[in-house]
Formats: structure tokens, C-alpha cells, sequence
């Protein structure tokens, strides 16, 4: 990966965490919890762009919150083109980024295994 693309990827995920954060949930008060845009990849050519989105909240409020996010990434781009200097903004797809609800999964398997191996030994 070259420098401008890292810098790119990450100028687009601080860029479209403030949108989130900010004119969106004013825009759309149905939007709970704590939203955190953990990673962006933007293709070489600018036309397209992944962004993997973390909502932390309830269950229900979780998936309602990735679908609103989703549904609103023509608003996001509109947002985008504002406040970054390129001549072409990406076509941006929200995905969710499952990686704290792997991590934590994996916490609690270690866990039980470590358990199960204390118990063994006794």
C-alpha cells in the first residue's frame, strides 16, 4: 500500500466518523449508541470505498443503527465532497466491522479453556 493511499484511508475514516457522529445523528435522531468508523479502504481509482463501521449499543438498536447509516451513504458522499479537495469522492459502502464481537468471543473460549484446564489439574 503507498503512503498516499494510508493517508487517503485514513483522512476518509476521520472524515466520515465526524459526518457520522455530527450531521447525521442531527439528521437522524433515530441513530443510537457510540458510533466508531474502525477502518476505510478507498480503491486506487477513488470510485469505490469500504468502511467498516463499529455501533456500540443494545442489540436492536445496533442493527437499526447500521441500517440507517447504510441507507444514508448518498448523504454521507454529499458531506464528503464538502469538506475534502478531491476531484472525485468515492461511492461509499458501510459494512459492519465484526472484529470486537470476534475478539470478545475469542476472550471468552480462552477463558473457559484456561478454566477447564485449572480444573484438570487439581
Amino acid at each position: 500500500m503507498s503512503k498516499r493511499t494510508e493517508r487517503l484511508d485514513s483522512e476518509f475514516r476521520k472524515e466520515i466518523a465526524a459526518i457520522l457522529t455530527g450531521p447525521l445523528k442531527d439528521k437522524e435522531p433515530a441513530l443510537k449508541g457510540l458510533i466508531s468508523v474502525t477502518e476505510a479502504i478507498v480503491a486506487p481509482d477513488l470510485k469505490t470505498a469500504k468502511v467498516y463501521v463499529s455501533v456500540y449499543a443494545p442489540a436492536g438498536e445496533q442493527e437499526e443503527s447500521l441500517r440507517i447509516i447504510a441507507e444514508n451513504a448518498p448523504f454521507v458522499r454529499r458531506e464528503l465532497a464538502r469538506v475534502m479537495r478531491l476531484r472525485t469522492v468515492p461511492e461509499i459502502t458501510f459494512l459492519p466491522d465484526k472484529s470486537f464481537e470476534y475478539g470478545a468471543k475469542m476472550d471468552d473460549l480462552f477463558s473457559r479453556l484456561h478454566k477447564e484446564g485449572t480444573d484438570v489439574d487439581d
